[in-house]
């Protein structure tokens, strides 16, 4: 009934139905209030029906206390009210509370759009409390669903829902509490037991709102979804915790995966994982990619080594998460647990080629990086589709049979090389060189195909600036629309796209556009770099100041090392002058196998196409939310799934809109983070890790979206990731901030390439700075400041 009386009123419904006790009401429905023109004569006569005296009234509007947003404290809510007058002018507060600022801002900002949202107003009979408060039947701020948090305040508890006054707190845990303060200990009880009843009746975590009134009679006010929550690991057998590390940031995107894209990833990051003898099951959380390390961390072996290796990949913030876990005696190795359930040994030849490749490609850099461009050409010819694919089934087959987890030694190894090469000469000098020095060094690095496609895209606008006024006051989309409709005048755009057009943000999930099919965040990119008038400030230059400052810098530091150190002093320069021929190819093997993605991709779209043609799917691209094995069922046996992917759909616009991820999960739902002390630092600083050298200070810009974001020159760059697709914003920030990351990462590897610095893994970073604030970034010390 929520579209007649909104949200609130139909979670009271529930209850009621529920036989719980809550306060006796009536509600003014949305067709009631509708009009304009108070129903006066049936509002009174109810009123009169319910006893007169003191009532409560509450807005209940369609869009609020949903499972993907509560609108709490969004509307209007007035108690102790008497009298026909005052309860007709309140309910007519509530309605229009409907249409506030507030109200307004938080539809934009949980994406609602323009969809239905009417007002309805429920009139309950006044509880007199002596003790009033908020019930969460999960813990919100850890995620643990074995915790509940009580929170209560005297008297009416407005303390609590408004964030006012003083605020006494329970955490329950279902073990026997002794009574403080203001609620005894059967009281206590009483709530566990009732935030027990109503998460199973409700079907998950609730925020129930009660009060004990002066008979010590437990009422409920209201019961919703807790909206926040990041969702549950999925259910296994093990009674124990099991603990899961959270794997997208490593190809720098937290946006939920589509269905068909979690597939292609799961065997992706396995085989990742596999190389470096490690065994463990990707699975889905919440749309991201989650890896199950609870074997590995209780294996007495592998649990040596998993902290440092993730180090390059995964970075400071997963090591943490991970260190937190093996010092808990509830993953200490257990008897009988050795080898072979999570640390699987590479085999000796897997071992043995590893061997080989690293050290021809360190002994002839050269001619490793011309193997590995001469296989990715390859990869590209072969990735395309054999002629003769006519039906859905025909184009089914071929997208089966595609292994996206397989390596190619010509292509791994140099990369693996130049990753070492770039890794080691931190810990040969230690007490030589700061890591901000070997971080210069790092800078300006060549043969990297995000660099040179993000130059390219340079040149392009250099040579489009004709049509400046165009590029820079026509919305993005509207431009990729008139490329595609062939009515923009060239600008070189389609040999770009012919040779980077396979790529995009997110671009390791094949349920995301290619820039190809929306050029739109090219357009966007384009109109940033329009906005560079200063010469030194050019990308070409920039990039070609950090290549010569990186140069010298090796040249001083090598030298240096030497005196001190002599043989350390020789291993580090070598090494780093092979990081500098081999880590640029950092890139290499993902733009390779992207092509195999492009061709995958448009031949699920063509089977998309076919499927809508024959209604089994509202449009081609709703097969990106669907499985093999469910595309399957459709082009066999002609299974509709138009129900299926709407409702997926709308899950991943929520999960779209969240910008929290948790770096690590217990099986409860505990976020590790949110239980580990918070490290102090610099008074009023952000603290992380310096990834890319320097201090830069300038406007702070917080992008969610690059497709459309407006950077201006010389703005520092705040998101909660990046990948490839980011960095064409990169030419024109003057310093980056992450939440996530490793030094070795795509994010940082290209500042540091640009010569900008970076800090990463700075938790909440999206948050904590607002576009506009001045900021201060400071690789070395690992902060950054915002000015007061």
């Amino acid at each position: 009934m929520t579209p007649l009386v909104g949200g609130k009123a139909a979670g009271l419904g529930e209850l009621v139905r529920l036989g719980e006790r809550v306060p006796d009401g009536f509600c003014v429905t949305t067709s009631a209030l509708r009009s304009g023109d108070l129903p006066v004569a049936e509002i009174a006569a109810a009123y009169r029906d319910l006893g007169g005296g003191p009532v409560a009234v509450r807005s209940s509007a369609t869009a609020e206390d949903l499972p993907d947003a509560s609108f709490a404290g969004m509307r209007d809510t007035i108690l102790d009210v008497t009298g026909e007058a005052d309860l007709l002018a309140a309910i007519e507060k509530c309605r229009q509370s409907l249409h506030t600022a507030r109200a307004l801002a938080y539809r934009e900002a949980h994406d609602l759009g323009d969809g239905p949202d009417e007002m309805a107003v429920v009139v309950q009979r006044m509880v007199a409390p002596t003790v009033a408060g908020v019930l969460f039947t999960a813990n919100p701020v850890t995620g643990r669903r074995t915790e509940m948090v009580v929170e209560a305040a005297a008297g009416l508890g407005t303390a609590v829902v408004d964030g006012t006054g003083d605020v006494e707190r329970h955490v329950l845990d279902g073990t026997p509490r002794a009574g403080a303060g203001l609620l005894s200990a059967a009281q206590l009880d009483e709530l566990h037991r009732t935030g027990q009843r109503l998460q199973h009746h409700l079907g998950g975590p609730q925020d129930v709102e009660w009060a004990y009134d002066r008979d010590g009679v437990l009422w409920l006010l209201q019961s919703r979804p807790i909206t926040t929550l990041f969702p549950l690991p999925p259910a296994t057998d093990d009674p124990d915790p099991r603990l899961y590390l959270e794997f997208g940031h490593v190809q720098g995107m937290l946006r939920p995966v589509t269905p068909m894209g979690m597939s292609t990833l799961k065997s992706l990051v396995s085989a990742m994982l596999a190389s470096f003898g490690l065994r463990v099951e990707v699975t889905d959380i919440g749309g991201r990619l989650y890896g199950d390390l609870t074997d590995l961390v209780r294996d007495r072996s592998a649990r040596k080594r998993v902290v440092n290796l993730l180090a390059v990949d995964f970075g400071p913030r997963a090591q943490a998460a991970v260190q937190q876990v093996l010092d808990d005696p509830r993953f200490a190795p257990r008897p009988g647990r050795g080898r072979g359930h999570g640390g699987a040994a590479p085999s000796a030849r897997t071992a043995v080629r590893a061997l080989t490749g690293v050290t021809r490609a360190l002994a002839r850099p050269e001619a490793a990086r011309s193997r590995l461009f001469a296989e990715i050409r390859r990869l590209e010819t072969d990735a395309a589709a054999p002629a003769g694919l006519t039906t859905a089934a025909d184009r089914l087959r071929f997208v089966r049979a595609q292994d996206t987890s397989a390596s190619v030694d010509a292509i791994v190894w140099p990369i693996v090389a130049g990753m070492l090469a770039a890794a080691l000469p931190p810990h040969l000098l230690k007490g030589v060189a700061s890591r901000d020095e070997i971080n210069i060094v790092l800078g300006g690095m060549p043969h990297n195909v995000t660099i040179e496609m993000d130059l390219a895209l340079w040149g392009l606008t250099t040579r489009a600036r004709d049509h400046r006024d165009l590029l820079l006051t026509t919305p993005p989309a509207e431009l990729a629309r008139r490329y595609h409709d062939g009515t923009l005048p060239e600008i070189g755009l389609g040999a770009f796209l012919d040779r980077y057009g396979h790529r995009a943000v997110a671009e390791v999930d094949l349920g995301v556009p290619r820039w190809a099919e929306d050029p739109t965040p090219v357009f966007a990119t384009i109109a940033n770099y329009l906005r560079v008038t200063d010469p030194e400030q050019a990308p070409d230059r920039r990039f070609a100041r950090a290549a010569a400052t990186a140069e010298a810098a090796l040249d001083d530091l090598v030298a240096r090392a030497r005196r001190r150190r002599p043989i350390r002093g020789r291993l580090a320069g070598f090494l780093l002058r092979r990081a500098r021929s081999l880590a640029g190819l950092r890139e290499a093997g993902k733009f390779g196998g992207l092509y195999r993605l492009r061709e995958m991709r448009r031949q699920l779209l063509l089977i998309g196409a076919d499927l809508s043609d024959h209604g089994l799917l509202a449009r081609p691209d709703d097969i990106m939310f669907l499985t093999l094995d469910e595309v399957a069922a459709a082009v066999d046996d002609r299974v509709d799934h138009r129900s299926t992917v709407t409702a997926r759909r709308a899950v991943h616009r929520r999960e779209l809109r969240r910008r929290t991820v948790p770096v690590a999960l217990l099986s409860d739902g505990t976020d590790l983070e949110a239980v580990r002390p918070t490290p102090s630092g610099p008074a009023g600083a952000l603290r992380g890790v310096g990834a890319a050298a320097g201090v830069a200070t300038g406007p702070a810009r917080v992008v969610h979206d690059p497709a459309t974001a407006h950077l201006e020159p010389g703005e520092i760059l705040v998101a909660s990731t990046t990948d490839p697709g980011w960095t064409p914003l990169f030419l024109t920030a003057a310093g980056l901030v992450t939440e996530t990351g490793a030094v070795m990462a795509h994010g940082p590897t290209v500042a540091r390439e640009y010569g900008i610095p970076a800090v990463i893994c700075v938790p909440d970073a999206t948050r904590a700075i607002r576009t506009g604030d001045i900021v201060t970034v400071d690789a070395a010390a690992g902060t950054v400041t915002v000015a007061a």
